[in-house]
């Protein structure tokens, strides 16, 4: 980049933990950076889920070039070994870091596109030599257009959940029902949201540590409301690894999670169908019927909660050139380290600049976005990402490739459990495909973030 174009920003899309992260490692460089935020607050994604306790203590999930930046403010880091719900880590940290921030974050500001100024995506002439253009579009109405050196797209995929459709699309039958099916985690503190479950009939279908976390909160509400039950829908059969890696998992409170909902089914306040992948959604006066591809038809549901993953919005990234695995969404050379078809027993490589590049120099997807449709992602994952990002753009080449993390194993084969057949999951029957001893679980205890912290 000629002066001009590095004496520019670099723009960073969400201020949510790995935007803000972004920020925090980019001014360390020396590069300033500029946080456009669709929402009103910092963490607004994570406010959504406030009444969710993450499954990582707080000594995960603060970014220690953003401690570094609080630091002066006297803020201090709760104790590294309690669980931060989603309202504390925003309340608690994103907050202060974005007030730390100051004007280099903008709230209200909608990224609707980004591209290279003048140049399409089909146009090759000049185009690394051009700055990025970002369109803006405010709260008040207003719009804007911002030139930028480098773009960190931190925007996550909160607000594009999977359908309950088995096949990847919406069920027949699913939009005419929305009134009836949520996509979030309930908040069954809330006394509006407690009563619409309560001694209610209520499917949840999924399969990973937000149907979990489902799960154990509808058992705990099935101990104060008689007649409140669970029908648990998998796409797949149950095995070894149906339930998380338990006791194996270097996390304990993500293990306990799994577990929580096999206690939830042992103790009859769930019952699990096996390979119902939906395709209808009938409804039947106030309740609903679920069917299969198969023709199976369930018992009628009052309530239906889908959590079926999440999937990136890259319509803002049209015009920018991008090399996305076809299946997963995520980077090319990222997808093979993070493929829940094929992983195994959740490890994932730390990974930074290299894995997140794209054919359009100095773009960076990350974070959960980075991910595409994985659900392994974890906040120290991002942290890292950001950190080598931040490190490539500056020209220090050594320490953007340089791996300064180490992941926890989640003792769970096959990742997000995508296998068809049990005991292709089950390995040997041993070490981290053991089944799992039940354990009972109650709803303060930490649990999972969407955000998969």
């Amino acid at each position: 980049m000629d002066a001009p174009t590095t004496a520019l920003p670099t723009v960073v899309i969400g201020a949510g933990p790995i935007g803000l992260a972004s920020a925090a490692h980019l001014i360390q460089r020396g590069i300033e950076p500029l946080v456009l935020e669709s929402g009103p607050s910092a963490g607004s994604a994570v406010r959504d889920w406030s009444h969710v306790r993450l499954f990582s203590p707080w000594a995960e999930v603060v970014d220690p070039a953003a401690e570094k930046l609080l630091a002066p403010t006297g803020w201090a880091r709760p104790d590294g070994a309690t669980y931060p719900s989603g309202g504390d880590w925003a309340e608690h940290y994103l907050q202060p870091l974005a007030d730390a921030l100051g004007d280099r974050v903008r709230f209200g500001a909608r990224v609707t596109g980004v591209s290279r100024a003048g140049r399409d995506r089909v146009v090759d002439a000049g185009r690394e030599e051009q700055p990025f253009t970002v369109y803006v579009t405010y709260a008040d109405g207003t719009e804007e257009r911002i030139t930028a050196r480098a773009i960190i797209d931190a925007s996550g995929t909160w607000t594009t959940p999977g359908p309950l459709g088995g096949d990847g699309l919406h069920a027949l039958g699913e939009r005419t029902a929305a009134d009836r099916i949520s996509y979030r985690v309930p908040d069954l503190k809330d006394p509006a949201v407690r009563a619409r479950y309560a001694g209610k009939r209520t499917a949840v279908i999924g399969s990973g540590a937000s149907a979990f976390t489902a799960l154990a909160y509808l058992a705990d509400l099935a101990k104060d409301a008689p007649g409140t039950h669970a029908v648990w829908i998998l796409r797949r059969g149950i095995s070894g690894s149906t339930f998380g890696g338990g006791e194996a998992d270097q996390l304990p409170a993500r293990g306990a999670l799994g577990l929580a909902a096999k206690a939830a089914v042992d103790d009859g306040h769930a019952e699990a169908v096996t390979g119902f992948r939906t395709t209808t959604v009938e409804k039947a006066g106030d309740q609903l019927i679920l069917v299969a591809e198969d023709g199976r038809r369930l018992d009628p549901v009052d309530e239906a909660i889908a959590l079926t993953g999440f999937r990136p919005d890259l319509s803002v990234l049209a015009e920018l050139r991008l090399n996305l695995d076809e299946r997963l969404q995520a980077p090319v050379e990222l997808a093979p380290l993070i493929d829940p078809n094929v992983h195994s027993c959740g490890t994932v490589y730390p990974h930074g600049a290299k894995e997140l590049s794209h054919p359009e120099p100095d773009v960076y997807v990350v974070g959960m976005k980075s991910y595409g449709r994985a659900p392994t992602f974890l906040a120290m994952t991002g942290y890292e990402q950001v950190r080598s990002i931040a490190a490539a753009l500056a020209g220090d080449h050594e320490a953007a490739e340089r791996v300064e993390l180490t992941l926890p194993e989640t003792g769970v084969c096959g990742g997000a459990g995508l296998f068809d057949e049990p005991e292709a999951a089950q390995g040997d029957g041993g070490g981290c495909c053991a089944a799992p001893d039940t354990l009972q679980i109650g709803i303060g205890a930490p649990a999972a973030s969407s955000g998969g912290c």
